[in-house]
């Protein structure tokens, strides 16, 4: 693309799945990009941020979004209320409004939505909430007296997308299945790759087109041959699949979330929106973007490529890369408006000796089919009780199986800071009476063995936070304390297997390879539970 056909695109939502992967698009279409983000930290560790320019702000903040669209020719909006609370439909339609309203005062050419494909001749009254905010917030953007573009998807299928992995659990894990009647729902698929390749065609679209487009893959299934053709893809037996009347879209996003990673609340609108028929009407799209050769993809072709990028472990983004609804999203507080709080802390310290660069290779693989390295049925209860309270769960697990970066979920928390080498820091996601973090880190002097410190937070919300930290705090020594010699276990262990690699021989530290090296060496410094009643801040690590 020449530098005059260069365009500057404002992306929201580029921590969340669609956006994640748009931006590296853009970019690579020869435009330049600025995302409006409300954490800018949670994109410092993705390729592209050092690509980007990056404007802290929210799309309800019509200052914030103001400031973004300065200079701006196109603008994505790409972010949504669902799971905020029950005015979430009201925010959705304020959010939408502001952004419009922004993007006209700043002159912004094109405006690019991408939501969900609405029913043929099904009353808006008769949609889900989920689906009719989409369609309002559509119609709010058309309003807005921007040229708008649209897009209206049904499935998305794509390596780590909510919808691809309810599918991908459901068939793999239950080769029997008594399904609720939307499996013989009409659907028309679309891979992500289309998906992507329509929103940066639709920089490009002529100024007098403001419209909305159907987008969909070539093909119409029901979600029980999309069943059946995800298990030949994936090389797994026919499924045998009975369908009920009886499962409500709320009973049914319940049994999604008993099965798969993805929790009820997610679950439940990708089930309400399956209750009607979603196929395009037109294909209009293709007279401005039009396909290239073998687009848009089959669905096999699709699920081939989600499953390859699954296994290879290169997910890009997930459905997870966005903050869970309800979940806690307050950073470890350390602002002077908080002092005068209560915070209960764990700590516990270990020697280690190994490598630091080996005990560091543990704590950032930690999660996931790795595990947490102490009582893995505590754990897994733990998680499950999560579920049954509606939260997400242990079973997220991981987007890449050996690096993390800030913003990841992992498994029932997710990364707030990583400081690689040095320092894990995670923010619970799970349902609690108050706010948790954990923290892994790798003290290296230099003059004596390494240390491993872990630190579990937890700032409680009322006396029923009080309550919940003392009824756990029993079965802390089990579980923090046998996570923290499991670490260094582990760490010790694969040093061993690979003898090439060395602990250093700082003095006072003793070899990986030395009669007495194990887990064992390094005995707990005193464990510490404690309350403190702060008048300045915590450690901020």
């Amino acid at each position: 693309m020449s530098a005059r056909a260069a365009l500057t695109c404002l992306v929201t939502g580029a921590s969340g799945y669609i956006g994640g992967r748009l931006v590296p698009e853009l970019l690579d279409a020869g435009h330049r990009v600025r995302c409006l983000v409300r954490t800018p930290g949670k994109l410092r560790d993705h390729p592209w941020a050092d690509r980007v320019e990056i404007v802290q702000g929210d799309v309800t903040d019509a200052e914030s979004v103001a400031r973004a669209m300065d200079g701006v020719h196109v603008a994505y909006y790409l972010v949504h209320a669902l799971g905020t609370g029950r005015d979430f439909e009201r925010t959705d339609r304020d959010a939408a409004r502001v952004f419009g309203e922004q993007a006209r005062r700043a002159g912004v050419r094109r405006l690019v939505y991408l939501g969900g494909l609405i029913p043929e001749g099904v009353p808006e009254s008769r949609l889900s909430p989920h689906l009719r905010s989409r369609a309002e917030v559509g119609r709010v953007l058309l309003d807005s007296g921007v040229p708008t573009a649209h897009l209206r998807a049904a499935v998305i299928i794509g390596s780590g997308s909510a919808s691809f992995e309810m599918l991908r659990y459901l068939t793999e894990r239950l080769p029997v299945m008594v399904t609720p009647r939307w499996v013989h729902t009409r659907i028309q698929p679309i891979a992500v790759r289309d998906v992507l390749r329509v929103l940066v065609g639709c920089a490009g679209l002529p100024a007098d087109v403001s419209r909305a487009f159907d987008i969909g893959g070539p093909e119409v299934l029901t979600y029980l041959e999309m069943m059946q053709r995800y298990a030949a893809v994936a090389g797994l037996p026919r499924r045998l699949i009975v369908p009920v009347p009886v499962l409500t879209p709320g009973l049914s996003s319940h049994w999604v979330g008993l099965v798969t990673p993805v929790p009820a609340s997610v679950a439940r609108p990708l089930a309400e929106s399956l209750r009607h028929e979603v196929v395009c009407r037109e294909r209009d799209i293709e007279r401005y973007v039009p396909s290239p050769p073998g687009h848009p993809l089959g669905f096999d072709r699709a699920v081939d490529l989600a499953l390859r990028r699954v296994r290879e472990a290169e997910v890009a983004t997930r459905w997870s890369s966005a903050s869970v609804p309800s979940a806690p999203s307050d950073p470890l507080p350390t602002d002077p408006d908080w002092a005068g709080g209560s915070l209960y802390t764990d700590l516990r310290e270990r020697e280690a000796d190994v490598a630091p660069e080996a005990l560091w290779e543990v704590i950032e693989g930690i999660g996931g089919v790795n595990g947490w390295y102490s009582f893995p049925s505590a754990w897994a209860l733990r998680g499950r009780l999560d579920r049954f309270v509606g939260g997400v769960g242990l079973r997220r697990g991981r987007r890449d199986a050996r690096r993390l970066r800030v913003g990841d979920s992992l498994d029932f928390w997710r990364v707030e800071e990583i400081e690689r080498g040095r320092l894990l820091r995670l923010r619970a996601e799970m349902r609690l009476p108050g706010l948790a973090w954990l923290e892994l880190r790798v003290d290296d002097t230099g003059a004596g063995p390494v240390r491993y410190r872990q630190r579990a937070l937890f700032h409680p919300r009322g006396l029923l936070g009080h309550l919940y930290w003392w009824s756990v705090s029993p079965f802390h020594a089990v579980v923090f304390g046998g996570m923290a010699r499991g670490i260094v276990h582990a760490a010790a262990r694969a040093q061993q297997e690979r003898p090439h690699t060395p602990a250093p021989a700082a003095a006072g530290r003793r070899t990986a390879s030395g009669p007495a090296a194990s887990a064992e060496d390094g005995a707990d410094s005193e464990h510490r539970a404690v309350r403190t009643d702060r008048r300045r801040p915590p450690e901020r690590s």
